[in-house]
């Protein structure tokens, strides 16, 4: 009988607190240099394809489709990459990857490079995985849930002080933040080269395998447990229902209020602070008092007014009070989640993460086909009425269907 190894031990308290910090500054610094580009995107897509604002909402929903369609199928290659390579040499290529890709795509001539350019960011855009597998990696298993809230708060951090650069860049002109994207992903790639250790040891890597890289293979394997069925369909319907934000936002404010970049990226700005602030000072109160599913139910029903809102909205400054009634979304994913968990066993945890993540991957693929080109039509000369609202009014329908279904879902436990 063959004895299994001891596990290895548990790094030195302040390698393990150097290197986290390390793998934290590296997701900000990638988040930043993702967000900084969304102010802008219509300006150079109008650009480079000589084309109008309502022709460019069109175009862009075809850049995020293929920026999402490559992240799907690459995701979980980088993933089982980093099992049989190691962390650091995939966060070191994607990296590096993403400061070739911004530095191109800021010089990019035609449309054409910047297709080229978006399908390399979703290739290049793999290291947010390997960075959450070091934190694994140099962690004990009950440390991993506080890890993992500190990388999503870096995240969050970044996404937010992202737009608001590139906001304020963009008013230099839209290959502005394209440059300087480009240059935080070289600084990032530098200090990981000299600060980010490997954190898989060699005797812990396993042999590449296809059938694991799978991104259907999540959603196959928690697909078969039928009472998780009815949550999954509540997860999907809302990531489509929430992409209606960072598809067709910066198209809309631009086609009915006029905005600048600058007025995009602080309106970004704005929506992830308050969406921070709910999920740090008040989902956990209202789950308290409400529970798991009606905390999802109220954040659902907030989300919808707030696009039902919008859509009648017709002066600009009716977005911004619009926007604190949109934060009450951020209690819709912490709630469902939980609700999923109580649904699978204690060892497919791990494997439930992903699952949501293949969902909300899909839920990437799908709103650009559907939201950019609603908003393409309803402000072409076509259309039979002006109404650059129509995709929040089809995000409205898609949050209020994942609330009847969740309504209709039958309680598992204490769910």
């Amino acid at each position: 009988m063959t004895t299994a190894p001891p596990p290895p031990a548990a790094p030195p308290a302040v390698a393990t607190r150097w290197t986290a910090h390390v793998v934290l500054l590296t997701v900000l610094i990638d988040a930043i240099g993702f967000g900084i580009v969304l102010p802008v995107l219509p300006g150079i897509i109008m650009r480079l394809g000589h084309v109008t604002l309502s022709e460019a909402a069109w175009i862009g929903g075809w850049l995020a489709l293929i920026y999402a369609a490559v992240q799907f199928v690459t995701g979980p290659i980088a993933g089982n990459l980093g099992d049989r390579f190691g962390r650091r040499t995939v966060v070191l290529a994607s990296l590096g990857g993403f400061a070739i890709d911004y530095a191109l795509t800021g010089f990019a001539p035609t449309l054409g490079w910047l297709f080229l350019g978006r399908g390399l960011a979703g290739l290049f855009g793999a290291s947010f995985g390997p960075a959450g597998a070091a934190l694994a990696d140099i962690s004990r298993p009950e440390e991993r849930a506080r890890y993992y809230g500190m990388m999503g708060a870096a995240f969050g951090i970044g996404f937010v002080m992202g737009p608001a650069i590139g906001g304020l860049l963009g008013e230099l002109g839209p290959r502005a933040p394209f440059h300087a994207a480009a240059g935080l992903a070289a600084i990032n790639f530098v200090l990981a080269l000299f600060l980010f250790p490997e954190t898989l040891p060699k005797d812990r890597r396993r042999a590449f395998e296809w059938k694991r890289a799978n991104p259907l293979g999540a959603i196959l394997s928690l697909g078969r447990i039928p009472s998780l069925l009815p949550l999954a369909s509540v997860s999907l319907f809302w990531f489509f229902a929430h992409m209606v934000y960072p598809t067709t936002w910066a198209f809309y404010t631009m086609l009915r209020f006029g905005w600048s970049a600058g007025m995009v990226g602080a309106s970004l700005a704005l929506s992830g602070i308050l969406m921070a602030l709910c999920q740090m000072l008040i989902v956990g109160r209202v789950v308290k008092r409400f529970g798991e599913r009606r905390t999802a139910m109220i954040g659902m029903g907030g989300a919808a007014c707030a696009f039902i809102l919008y859509s009648l909205s017709d002066e600009s400054w009716m977005v911004w009070p619009i926007l604190v009634l949109s934060a009450v979304q951020s209690f819709v994913m912490p709630s469902i989640s939980g609700l999923m968990s109580r649904r699978v066993p204690a060892d497919q945890q791990g494997e439930l993460s992903g699952f949501n993540g293949s969902l909300g991957a899909l839920a990437s693929i799908l709103a650009p086909l559907v939201f950019n080109p609603a908003l393409a039509y309803f402000t072409s000369p076509a259309a039979p009425v002006h109404f650059p609202a129509a995709a929040f009014v089809i995000a409205a329908g898609s949050a209020l269907v994942a609330m009847l279904i969740l309504m209709a879902t039958p309680r598992v436990s204490q769910a």
